[in-house]
């Protein structure tokens, strides 16, 4: 009986570790990364990766809500880095001076102009990332967000 309360705490410890550092299950509870990651399903993130190695344009992250005070990770593709300047004229996004070739965006209100369809120039400051969700009219992104950018809190 003993033995197996010892194997109990070292399983329950070994999986508490690998979900704080490692791997962990994350629901998609939004549409704003369709048509990447659809809403319902669920994938692994593994969090290993942004501790070795910086974040660079392109990656899906995840990491908490700037704009909730409640405990919710958003997930979000990083499309500038620190000291990239962003704009967008309507809804072609521009990292100094160049036109994204984006073939993951979605735009649900194509023939509509919406008010984030316009934004910037900003030039991201440093320790920090602008993020996007790839379903552009249906996401809450640093476009929305009082400070813009978001720090790189990212698991």
């Amino acid at each position: 009986m003993k033995r197996l309360l010892v194997l109990v705490i070292i399983a329950v410890a070994i999986s508490l570790f690998l979900r704080a550092y490692c791997i962990e299950g994350i629901y998609v509870a939004s549409a704003s990364m369709e048509p990447t990651l659809n809403t319902g399903s669920y994938f692994f993130l593994e969090k290993v990766s942004y501790r070795l190695h910086p974040v660079k344009r392109g990656d899906i992250v995840v990491f908490p809500s700037p704009a909730s005070a409640q405990d919710k990770d958003l997930i979000k593709r990083v499309i500038a880095v620190a000291g990239d300047t962003i704009e967008i004229k309507e809804k072609v996004v521009f990292i100094n001076g160049v036109a994204l070739n984006e073939p993951y965006v979605q735009h649900t209100r194509a023939n509509e102009e919406l008010v984030d369809d316009n934004f910037g120039p900003l030039k991201v400051p440093t320790k920090m990332v602008f993020v996007m969700g790839d379903n552009r009219d249906e996401s809450g992104d640093s476009r929305d967000w009082k400070d813009s950018a978001t720090h790189q809190h990212i698991y």
